[in-house]
Protein backbone atom coordinates (compact mmCIF):
# COMPACT_ATOMS: atom_id res chain seq x y z
CA UNK A 1 0.00 0.00 0.00
CA UNK A 2 0.89 3.46 -0.81
CA UNK A 3 1.64 5.73 1.51
CA UNK A 4 1.88 9.95 1.51
CA UNK A 5 5.42 10.16 1.55
CA UNK A 6 5.40 7.68 -1.47
CA UNK A 7 2.66 9.00 -3.45
CA UNK A 8 3.96 12.91 -3.28
CA UNK A 9 7.02 11.56 -4.18
CA UNK A 10 6.00 9.90 -7.86
CA UNK A 11 3.95 12.79 -8.14
CA UNK A 12 7.03 14.98 -8.05
CA UNK A 13 8.94 12.38 -10.59
CA UNK A 14 5.79 12.01 -13.10
CA UNK A 15 5.71 16.27 -12.99
CA UNK A 16 9.19 16.70 -13.58
CA UNK A 17 9.69 14.35 -16.11
CA UNK A 18 6.40 15.38 -17.96
CA UNK A 19 8.08 18.91 -17.71
CA UNK A 20 11.15 17.85 -19.07
CA UNK A 21 9.85 16.45 -22.06
CA UNK A 22 7.06 19.01 -22.87
CA UNK A 23 9.45 21.60 -23.14
CA UNK A 24 12.75 19.57 -24.89
CA UNK A 25 9.70 19.29 -27.14
CA UNK A 26 8.71 22.90 -27.51
CA UNK A 27 12.16 24.19 -27.27
CA UNK A 28 12.90 22.58 -30.50
CA UNK A 29 10.82 24.95 -32.43
CA UNK A 30 12.17 27.98 -30.62
CA UNK A 31 15.67 27.08 -31.32
CA UNK A 32 15.50 26.63 -34.94
CA UNK A 33 14.44 30.61 -35.49
CA UNK A 34 17.86 30.96 -33.26
CA UNK A 35 16.40 31.71 -30.21
CA UNK A 36 16.86 29.79 -26.48
CA UNK A 37 13.38 29.53 -24.65
CA UNK A 38 14.49 32.58 -22.39
CA UNK A 39 14.61 34.91 -25.59
CA UNK A 40 11.80 33.64 -26.47
CA UNK A 41 9.86 34.39 -23.54
CA UNK A 42 10.75 38.06 -23.42
CA UNK A 43 10.25 38.26 -27.14
CA UNK A 44 6.58 37.02 -26.60
CA UNK A 45 5.62 38.63 -23.10
CA UNK A 46 6.79 42.21 -24.98
CA UNK A 47 4.90 41.24 -28.10
CA UNK A 48 1.83 40.59 -26.32
CA UNK A 49 1.89 42.65 -23.30
CA UNK A 50 3.63 45.39 -24.35
CA UNK A 51 6.86 47.67 -23.35
CA UNK A 52 7.53 46.89 -19.43
CA UNK A 53 9.98 47.84 -16.85
CA UNK A 54 12.83 45.22 -17.38
CA UNK A 55 12.70 44.42 -13.56
CA UNK A 56 8.84 42.99 -14.33
CA UNK A 57 9.79 41.11 -17.23
CA UNK A 58 12.20 39.39 -15.03
CA UNK A 59 9.39 38.64 -12.03
CA UNK A 60 7.24 37.09 -15.13
CA UNK A 61 9.66 34.99 -17.02
CA UNK A 62 10.92 33.75 -13.77
CA UNK A 63 14.60 35.35 -14.38
CA UNK A 64 17.18 37.23 -11.95
CA UNK A 65 18.61 40.72 -12.45
CA UNK A 66 21.67 39.31 -13.73
CA UNK A 67 20.56 37.12 -16.29
CA UNK A 68 17.64 39.67 -17.62
CA UNK A 69 20.34 42.06 -18.32
CA UNK A 70 22.41 39.38 -20.44
CA UNK A 71 19.51 37.95 -22.13
CA UNK A 72 18.05 41.87 -23.15
CA UNK A 73 21.58 42.93 -24.18
CA UNK A 74 21.98 40.18 -26.99
CA UNK A 75 18.37 40.76 -28.21
CA UNK A 76 19.32 44.48 -28.21
CA UNK A 77 22.39 43.81 -29.85
CA UNK A 78 20.12 41.37 -32.68
CA UNK A 79 18.08 44.59 -32.92
CA UNK A 80 15.03 43.00 -31.62
CA UNK A 81 14.68 45.24 -29.43
CA UNK A 82 15.04 48.54 -27.16
CA UNK A 83 15.45 50.19 -23.95
CA UNK A 84 13.55 52.95 -22.68
CA UNK A 85 15.01 55.04 -20.09
CA UNK A 86 11.93 56.35 -18.01
CA UNK A 87 11.94 60.31 -17.75
CA UNK A 88 10.28 60.30 -14.56
CA UNK A 89 12.25 58.19 -12.76
CA UNK A 90 16.29 57.59 -13.77
CA UNK A 91 16.16 53.90 -11.94
CA UNK A 92 13.63 52.57 -14.26
CA UNK A 93 14.47 51.06 -17.73
CA UNK A 94 11.75 50.04 -20.15
CA UNK A 95 11.96 47.26 -22.43
CA UNK A 96 10.39 47.83 -26.08
CA UNK A 97 9.85 45.13 -28.92
CA UNK A 98 10.99 46.55 -32.30
CA UNK A 99 9.68 46.07 -35.84
CA UNK A 100 11.86 43.24 -36.37
CA UNK A 101 11.36 41.27 -33.08
CA UNK A 102 7.39 41.89 -33.80
CA UNK A 103 8.13 40.62 -37.45
CA UNK A 104 10.11 37.47 -35.61
CA UNK A 105 7.70 36.71 -33.28
CA UNK A 106 4.68 36.95 -35.47
CA UNK A 107 6.51 34.33 -37.67
CA UNK A 108 7.17 32.15 -34.99
CA UNK A 109 4.35 32.40 -32.93
CA UNK A 110 1.19 30.60 -34.60
CA UNK A 111 3.67 27.38 -35.26
CA UNK A 112 5.01 27.37 -31.84
CA UNK A 113 0.71 27.56 -30.35
CA UNK A 114 0.09 24.80 -32.77
CA UNK A 115 3.01 23.09 -31.35
CA UNK A 116 2.15 23.44 -27.77
CA UNK A 117 -1.76 22.60 -29.26
CA UNK A 118 0.05 19.54 -30.31
CA UNK A 119 1.75 18.81 -27.02
CA UNK A 120 -1.44 19.14 -25.04
CA UNK A 121 -3.03 16.82 -27.40
CA UNK A 122 -2.62 13.57 -24.94
CA UNK A 123 -5.15 15.10 -22.91
CA UNK A 124 -8.62 15.71 -23.85
CA UNK A 125 -10.23 19.17 -23.52
CA UNK A 126 -12.20 18.33 -20.23
CA UNK A 127 -8.87 16.57 -18.50
CA UNK A 128 -6.52 19.80 -19.79
CA UNK A 129 -9.25 22.20 -18.01
CA UNK A 130 -8.95 19.48 -14.84
CA UNK A 131 -5.63 20.00 -15.10
CA UNK A 132 -5.20 23.14 -15.27
CA UNK A 133 -7.12 23.38 -12.39
CA UNK A 134 -4.94 20.44 -10.03
CA UNK A 135 -1.98 22.17 -11.30
CA UNK A 136 -2.76 25.79 -10.01
CA UNK A 137 -4.00 24.83 -6.86
CA UNK A 138 -0.81 22.86 -6.31
CA UNK A 139 1.24 25.56 -7.10
CA UNK A 140 -0.49 28.13 -4.85
CA UNK A 141 -0.97 25.79 -2.17
CA UNK A 142 3.40 25.64 -2.57
CA UNK A 143 3.33 29.43 -2.97
CA UNK A 144 1.39 29.42 0.75
CA UNK A 145 3.76 27.21 2.33
CA UNK A 146 6.79 29.69 1.41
Amino acid sequence: MENSTDRALKLFIVLSRSCKVILEEAHKLIEQYGLNPTEFGVLELLYHRGRQPIQKIGQKILLRSGSMTYVVDKLEKRGFLERVFCSEDKRVTYISITQSGVELIESIFPEHAKNIEALMSGLDAEEQNTAIDLLKKLGLSVKDLS
